[in-house]
């Protein structure tokens, strides 16, 4: 083989590698929406119109008559940014063979350093300010996440038990402190004081929530991307993620491996709690931070766990979520509904994932038993 027929072949194995990345959330969205219209219809709703409306309130574009809303797509994207955050965490997390279920803890610990840093010395200079806030809120989630990698490496405890305890212990400690020493003093509600002015990110889009922190996210996600597929680092989370033993054999330090992999993981979810702060809330406030943590293990399952398709997933996602309000208003749908889509979409591409990733997500199927009995399964091939 010449050096001219690799570099065509390696170029073609990137290009079905971007189709697959692409096509496979498609399908698996279409197919889920099919079945959802399905269950709309029975029910006595006029399907064409509830998805019109989904459509109108996720991106603002009315074709008839034409008309351009930008609030509802600011809403949307604003929607995809934590999101694209935590399923580019849980994502990453993955290519070592790790589930990481603790974006959640991860997500409250980055929120909560990023408003103390916030609150912090209130003259600094506002892009100093807010780089020191989100370094803060991406070093909290990272903290946390190599808690659960160096109990994996070192102790043999399961990162989804760990992870899932994490969370408790997160958010609990989080409530203590907001309702105690970091609590707004004269005020009834758990929440800290508001950051500085200076470290606020403003909306590009007047009353919504779309801010920088998108950029960010994408930027992470990028950042995480590359990471995985250009560095040595990447070379040794990808080894590790196929087999601990060809890791060891090579001379690879997996327990290393798996906790600096878990501390990148929690980083990029801190940065989710630390740009919801700064863009959203400007302090924080319990239970601020949702479900952003958990909804991250559907982006990154749905996605494939490649940076394209999560980016893609969390755009749905963003814009389903978004949408939904206006639908039910419309319509008098629920917008539980949007709850269900999510769901029957998640199910259709965990169905693919074992065949079309192989071994790395046969274990990753494979997690949950593993972490309650003790004792793996046979991988399904």
């Amino acid at each position: 083989m010449t050096a001219d027929t690799a570099t065509n072949a390696s170029d073609n194995e990137a290009k079905k590698a971007l189709l697959r990345a692409v096509l496979r959330p498609i399908g698996a969205v279409s197919l889920g929406l099919l079945v959802v219209a399905l269950f709309i219809g029975l029910s006595g709703y006029n399907v064409p119109q509830v998805f019109s409306s989904l459509f109108i309130g996720a991106t603002g574009l009315q074709l008839a008559p034409f008309k351009v809303d930008p609030f509802p797509l600011a809403q949307s994207l604003a929607q995809t940014a934590p999101l694209l955050f935590t399923g580019a965490a849980i994502a990453f997390a993955l290519r070592a063979g790790l589930f990481n279920i603790g974006a959640q803890g991860q997500m409250v610990v980055g929120a909560v350093a990023a408003a103390v840093v916030g609150i912090w010395n209130p003259t600094l200079f506002g892009p100093v300010h807010i780089a020191l806030c989100l370094l803060a809120g991406g070093l909290g989630g990272g903290l946390l996440g190599a808690v659960a990698g160096l109990l994996k490496a070192y102790r043999h405890v399961h990162e989804v038990l760990s992870t899932i305890m994490l969370n408790y212990i997160a958010a609990d400690a989080a409530d203590y402190l907001v309702t105690h020493g970091l609590k707004e003093r004269h005020s009834m509600a758990p929440q800290t004081v508001k950051i500085a002015q200076a470290a606020y990110l403003h909306p590009f889009v007047s009353g919504s929530g779309l801010n920088a922190g998108l950029l960010v996210a994408i930027a992470a996600a990028v950042g995480a991307s590359l990471i995985v597929k250009y560095t040595s680092l990447g070379f040794r989370i990808r080894t590790v993620g196929e087999s601990h033993d060809a890791a060891t054999a090579a001379g690879y330090n997996v327990p290393w491996v798996l906790t600096v992999t878990m501390f990148i993981s929690g980083f990029l979810a801190g940065l989710a709690g630390a740009v919801l702060v700064l863009g959203l809330e400007h302090r924080y406030i319990k239970d601020m931070t949702g479900e952003y943590g958990f909804d991250g293990i559907s982006v990154a399952l749905l996605g494939g766990a490649s940076s394209v398709g999560v980016t893609v997933a969390a755009l749905f996602f963003g814009g389903l979520t978004s949408g939904a309000g206006y639908m039910s208003l419309q319509t008098n749908v629920p917008d539980s509904i949007a709850i269900v889509v999510q769901a029957v979409v998640v199910l259709f591409a965990g169905a693919r994932a074992v065949p079309w990733r192989g071994r790395r997500f046969a274990r990753a199927n494979t997690l949950l038993f593993t972490g309650v009995t003790g004792r793996e399964e046979p991988p399904v091939e």
